[in-house]
């Protein structure tokens, strides 16, 4: 497949550009039986390439080529690094790994987190947008959060399509319903009609009347998301630096203002949207209250010791001391106990729908 885009002043395709062949697709929570759902409607000789981000733990194998392949007549498989694009094929993201399209080849890069996962959507997206311009579809599914509403935007950009699916059928409504606030997307459909969209619009010639420059911002973030040490040790970084903190690494973060969409990304290369940055920070919050909470239950324990002793030695004195402070300490322990109890975790359920904790990167 031609990675070619267009060029000049045209009203028609690049001779290359036959039709939209490239679509992406993002999912997190019920997106397994979504993407089976839509996979099953598409026939084996469909002249386009798909590829796609499932959110999954990084520790958990991935049923998810093989699930596919009991309802699609196209080929699902993990690629390897490096695998040529065929048409006919359904590149999926393996764990732990972020899936991103680099000329005629897929590359499979352990590159920081984005939106807290790895595979991330907005990744796969940004590298489809920058090679193959007005010949990509980009797809929302079910999920969480806001995952790929940022590589939508950019597919667009570049003037490609967007499909989201209709949030009120979707298991999850976070990822559709912030891709539809944030892009102008072209089509809203429930996953039943999707695949018979698609076979119409992979046929559509891919053209635009104006092909769009070269975007330096997309092009370094996705070298970001490859790990490239080059770029994450450049100092001339999109954005400008906030107020704000990585919620994992610590590092200062860069604020990215694309139109109206705000996001931000540290020196290391971790990416968050609003909500995603949000929601690492309260687990991140979470986290230091269980530090805390461990470190008194340690700190009244010793003092119990501590009483032993000075009981054995008849110190009256110290008992005193040592019992004020073992007062104070579990008032504290009570107060921490109570704000973990009553706190709120903003965590995003996995591909079949359970609640899961933020991973280390």
């Amino acid at each position: 497949m031609s990675g070619n885009g267009l060029t000049g002043d045209q009203k028609k395709p690049h001779p290359a550009n036959f039709g939209h062949d490239i679509i992406v697709i993002g999912a997190s929570a019920g997106g397994v039986e979504t993407l089976s759902r839509l996979v099953s409607d598409l026939p084996g000789d469909l002249p386009a390439a798909l590829f796609i981000v499932l959110h999954i733990p990084p520790d958990s194998p991935s049923l998810l080529p093989s699930i596919l392949n009991r309802h699609s007549q196209l080929k699902a498989l993990h690629p390897d690094d490096n695998t040529p694009i065929e048409r006919g094929y359904i590149y999926i993201a393996p764990p732990n790994n972020h899936l991103i399209i680099e000329g005629n080849n897929v590359r499979i890069i352990r590159g920081p987190r984005e939106n807290r996962h790895r595979p991330a959507v907005d990744p796969l997206f940004r590298s489809a947008a920058y090679t193959y311009g007005s010949r990509v579809i980009g797809i929302i599914l079910s999920g969480a959060l806001d995952d790929g509403t940022a590589g939508l935007l950019a597919i667009k950009r570049q003037g490609g399509l967007a499909v989201v699916q209709d949030p009120k059928e979707a298991f999850y409504t976070g990822m559709p319903s912030s891709a539809i606030q944030n892009v102008n997307v072209n089509y809203i459909c429930p996953v039943g009609e999707m695949g018979f969209l698609l076979q119409r619009l992979v046929l559509e010639p891919a053209f635009i009347s104006t092909p769009p420059k070269p975007n330096g911002v997309i092009r370094k973030e996705i070298k970001v998301a490859e790990f490239d040490i080059n770029t994450i040790e450049d100092d001339n970084r999109p954005g400008d630096p906030s107020q704000f903190s990585c919620p994992e690494c610590g590092g200062v973060l860069w604020e990215i203002q694309d139109g109206e969409l705000a996001r931000y990304r540290c020196r290391v290369g971790h990416a968050f949207s609003v909500e995603s940055m949000q929601a690492e920070q309260v687990a991140a919050l979470e986290n230091a209250l269980w530090v805390a909470l461990k470190t008194i239950e340690e700190n009244i324990s010793l003092t119990k010791r501590m009483i032993k002793t000075a009981r054995e030695r008849q110190q009256s004195w110290l008992i005193k001391r040592f019992e004020e402070r073992m007062a104070d300490a579990e008032q504290n322990a009570r107060v921490l106990r109570d704000v973990i109890a009553k706190s709120r975790v903003i965590d995003e359920p996995d591909e079949l729908g359970a609640p899961k904790k933020a991973q280390a990167s």
